[in-house]
């Protein structure tokens, strides 16, 4: 490790967050421990630190904006239970921009002009984490983000934004792709469907995938795109079946994988491979595809059983308060509440004005270990990792690449779903 590791915060469980939830604002402060005993001197220093945040509670992207409400709940809560952030507690305001970006600029000027809340973190999705980007800019908010990884969010010129995963979306899938350009010319897949979601991120994931393995031979047979709101995916299933493709690659998010899927099955289409972005993930997708996952790939940025120490504490509290371990979105939540605390404890500050520039000075020279792992980033808010390729392996998602992480090995070809 680095010595500028030495600049950490002081623990791992300094690192947390709490929230709740009305009609089109969640509030919540917590009140576990007695802030006025906690708190240092100084103004405000009773005052609880207010978290600013924008997220789509509702819409084409509810379903992962929630999870990541679970995971910065959970960052909040855990932190005020050990003492909170610079001795204050936390408290998180948190809006439902309804997945319009139009709705997420007007969160943010509000959270920051008219609420002054003391930090931001950002929302889900590319297409809200650029316009709300620009605005935390605009007033010099420090913004991390948990959801933002397509290239364009890195070619903004943004200079307060960081994004809290181990790798940016066109290189999600790079261990796969060694894997598969790896195989024996007979016996890898040799032609390739790819159907994405007109959105940044998906597209990111799915197209990185499908030009690494075009540029070493393969055939991409069918490219199709489909607007965010589409729910009948008859047309794009048929195109993919027709085309009998070895492999298909699918640039989704939740439910638009899911209908994807099951429009597959009806048509008894049965790839040697299959990977989706985002969606496995998901708790529910086993029992929204009727439980044929098996051989299913997606690229992932967490796995509940990472060593890191902060990762080992973080599955034990939080499936204690939930009755089940975290997934990537509600890990990639907890992070950014982790990176942001520890720019804090080390800068002793958390307000706006000049403070937010220190602590984004901070983060661009210094490392922070995390629950996805240690992370750095470049001059442009780029993570410098990779993403795990993670597999259901007998009804169970596991790691399956690279050779020095993985819980299971890869199934090729996958079985009949």
């Amino acid at each position: 490790m680095s010595p500028r590791t030495t600049q950490r915060p002081r623990s791992a469980r300094t690192l947390a967050t709490v929230a709740g939830l009305s009609a089109a604002a969640l509030v919540l402060t917590a009140c576990s421990g007695d802030a006025d005993e906690a708190s240092g001197g100084g103004e405000g220093a009773d005052d609880p630190i207010v978290v600013g945040i924008s997220l789509p509670l509702t819409g084409d992207f509810s379903e992962p904006g929630k999870g990541v409400q679970r995971g910065y709940e959970a960052w909040a809560q855990f932190v005020n239970e050990d003492g909170g952030l610079l001795g204050r507690q936390v408290e998180l305001k948190i809006l439902d921009d309804q997945s319009n970006a139009d709705r997420v600029v007007q969160d943010y000027e509000a959270l920051i002009a008219q609420d002054e809340v003391d930090l931001v973190f950002g929302p889900f999705s590319t297409r809200l984490v650029v316009p709300s980007a620009r605005v935390a800019q605009e007033y010099g908010m420090l913004f991390v983000e948990p959801a933002g990884a397509a290239a364009e969010v890195f070619e903004q010129g943004f200079d307060n934004l960081f994004y809290a995963a181990p790798a940016v979306a066109d290189d999600h899938y790079n261990y796969l792709a060694e894997e598969i350009l790896a195989m024996p010319e007979g016996e890898r897949p040799q032609t390739v469907a790819v159907a994405s979601m007109d959105d940044p991120f998906a597209q990111g994931t799915a197209y990185g995938l499908r030009d690494k393995l075009a540029e070493g031979g393969l055939d991409v047979v069918v490219d199709e795109v489909y607007p965010p709101n589409t729910t009948d995916f008859s047309s794009i299933a048929a195109k993919i079946s027709d085309s009998d493709a070895d492999m298909v690659i699918g640039g989704t998010q939740y439910q638009d994988a899911v209908n994807l899927i099951v429009a597959l099955q009806q048509l008894n289409y049965q790839p040697d491979l299959a990977a989706f972005s985002t969606a496995p993930t998901n708790p529910e997708f086993a029992a929204a595809i009727g439980d044929k996952t098996e051989g299913i790939l997606s690229p992932t940025g967490y796995t509940e059983t990472a060593s890191w120490p902060s990762n080992v504490d973080f599955v034990e509290r939080y499936t204690e308060v939930h009755g089940n371990p975290p997934g990537e979105d509600e890990a990639n939540a907890y992070t950014t509440g982790q990176v942001v605390a520890a720019a804090v404890e080390a800068a002793g500050c958390a307000e706006q004005g000049e403070c937010q520039q220190q602590l984004i000075d901070w983060l661009r020279t210094n490392e922070v270990d995390t629950v996805v792992g240690p992370l750095t980033w470049d001059e442009t808010g780029k993570p410098q990792g990779a993403h795990l390729i993670q597999q259901y392996v007998d009804g169970e998602i596991q790691i399956v690449l690279p050779e020095d992480a993985k819980e299971a090995d890869l199934i090729y070809p996958k079985p009949e779903w």
